[in-house]
């Protein structure tokens, strides 16, 4: 569990930036891309010695996992969901998350954060299938003891997961991460959705994207988020 601000960046900074940005940054916590077919950028500092250093060092970490995409999407994802294959692909991501988060050094217990970025909503059929793929998704990585989170778009996948959240359907993700790019750094205030959804620290909010900052002397590019919500079980 974390509540605080944490940043995101699509490559893991190197150990030096986390060191120098350590007490000096306003941030608590990192958020970074332990895999899938669609995660964009290579991660050479990413190694269960890097988790290990920056666990260490007093870093929380927020596993994200870049599974297949949605059907309607524009854009070629490398993976991409289909009514006929969202649940055994849902069920293969969720294993293979849990499989690159342990890989790190991440235990039993960490919450996977499913990256499934925007689609239109007004089709209802793509967004069937996304909710079947998550909630495939979601039984893997429970029946392996790890907790499933969803990181999406106030405006359509978070919304997605949110109105299947108020409705009662089964397998859904204990925490969820709206991106809503408002300059709010909160997650009550700002949240889009029911107030009674995803209460009880199980909320993250992207507020602002590609701020260049610099701390320590060392300058990076990040997402900000602010954070009351469960994180990665790391040591």
């Amino acid at each position: 569990m974390f509540t605080g601000l944490a940043f995101d960046t699509c490559t893991a900074p190197p150990l030096a930036t986390m060191t120098a940005w350590q007490g000096t940054s306003p941030y608590g916590a990192v958020a970074v891309y332990v895999g899938g077919k669609n995660r964009g950028c290579a991660q050479p500092q990413l190694t269960a010695s890097w988790v290990q250093s920056v666990s260490a060092a007093g870093w929380k970490l927020i596993p994200l996992y870049v599974g297949a995409q949605p059907p309607c999407q524009t854009g070629s994802s490398p993976e991409k969901i289909t009514a006929a294959t969202a649940d055994s692909l849902g069920a293969a991501d969720g294993a293979d998350a849990v499989s690159k988060a342990s890989a790190l050094g991440m235990r039993a217990g960490s919450t996977l954060y499913l990256d499934v970025e925007a689609y239109n909503s007004a089709d209802t059929a793509c967004g069937d299938a996304v909710l079947a793929y998550t909630q495939a998704f979601d039984r893997a990585v429970a029946s392996r003891s790890y907790r499933p989170g969803f990181y999406g778009f106030s405006s359509s996948s978070a919304a997605g997961i949110a109105n299947a959240a108020a409705q009662g359907k089964p397998d859904l993700p204990e925490a969820l991460w709206y991106a809503k790019y408002d300059g709010a750094a909160d997650t009550t205030g700002s949240f889009p959705f029911g107030a009674g959804l995803f209460a009880g620290h199980r909320r993250g909010h992207q507020y602002q994207v590609n701020q260049r900052e610099t701390y320590g002397g060392v300058a990076l590019t990040v997402d900000r988020n602010a954070w009351d919500g469960p994180v990665g079980v790391t040591g």
